[in-house]
């Protein structure tokens, strides 16, 4: 099992003007501590999950995925997860693939059908009932895997978007893998099945995700998708530099169902400092 990292607040020590130096750091913390994935949120206000008010500080996704891509050099870049109503496929297919190119082919296209009401309202982005945000979501990774073909230049139409060209130029550095983020049973998963590399779950319970992973493999057989070929990541809490021994037991159980990695989230105002401390539970990880 990999350890993948994830930084969804940037309230840093040392205020505003620290977040720059800071990333800088917790991307060479990642890479010198063997993680192999490093995410943002796809907010602009921050979440209650987090325990921070919506005022506290969010960055804009993609912008410091790019800023990490000059900042490392091996460990794979994604949001966890885009919302699919932020931007218009097109241009969010041009956004990875930019992404792809300037970090030397690394990007992974996590997203998701979105759910922050509160920020849409507030930004004044439409936010469709939840099954047009499904119907959104497929129709964008049908138009991301046009515009990824390189033989396909031509036009797409569906029943919200139309566009007369797929035009991608330069093309992505390599096969940028979809993760698809969430556990819904009836939709969700289905997409995952259908047109997703990977799937990311919350590590809630063994049981639960076992359920969940069966779930998949159901709509995979109902696809004609071979399963096996989707890679498994969770979510996990509960790691912390004291924690490094019973996190990585606690992993065990997911590593039994072929989840390839655990994605965790640092605490505190410096994030670089908190991946220090974890790093031992890689190779620990990495014997599951």
């Amino acid at each position: 099992m990999e350890l993948g990292i994830h930084v969804p607040v940037f309230d840093i020590d040392g205020g505003d003007a620290a977040i720059a130096p800071e990333l800088v750091r917790v991307g060479a913390a990642a890479e010198s501590a063997g993680a192999t994935w490093l995410s943002f949120m796809d907010h602009y206000f921050q979440i209650e999950p987090t325990g921070l008010p919506a005022e506290a500080n969010m960055l804009e996704g993609y912008t410091a995925l790019g800023f990490l891509a000059a900042q490392t050099k091996s460990i794979e870049l994604g949001l966890l997860v885009t919302g699919v109503t932020y931007r218009h496929p097109g241009l969010l297919a041009k956004i990875v693939t930019t992404l792809d190119v300037l970090s030397g082919g690394r990007a992974v296209l996590g997203i998701g059908a979105a759910w922050f009401e509160r920020e849409h309202r507030g930004l004044g982005i439409a936010y469709p009932p939840v099954a047009e945000r499904f119907e959104l979501l497929e129709e964008t990774l049908q138009i991301c895997r046009q515009m990824w073909d390189q033989s396909n230049d031509g036009e797409f139409t569906s029943k919200h978007f139309q566009l007369a060209e797929t035009l991608c130029h330069p093309a992505p550095l390599h096969p940028i893998p979809v993760l698809i983020g969430g556990g819904g049973e009836k939709k969700t998963l289905r997409l995952v099945a259908q047109y997703a590399d990977r799937c990311n779950l919350f590590a809630t319970t063994p049981d639960d995700v076992a359920h969940k992973l069966d779930v998949l493999r159901g709509h995979c057989d109902a696809v004609g998708r071979d399963f096996a070929d989707i890679r498994v990541t969770v979510l996990a809490h509960g790691l912390t530099p004291e924690t490094v021994d019973e996190f990585a037991s606690s992993m065990e159980p997911y590593a039994a169902l072929g989840v390839s990695q655990a994605i965790v989230t640092p605490v505190g105002g410096s994030p670089s400092a908190w991946i220090d401390g974890v790093a031992p539970v890689v190779p620990k990880l990495a014997e599951l």
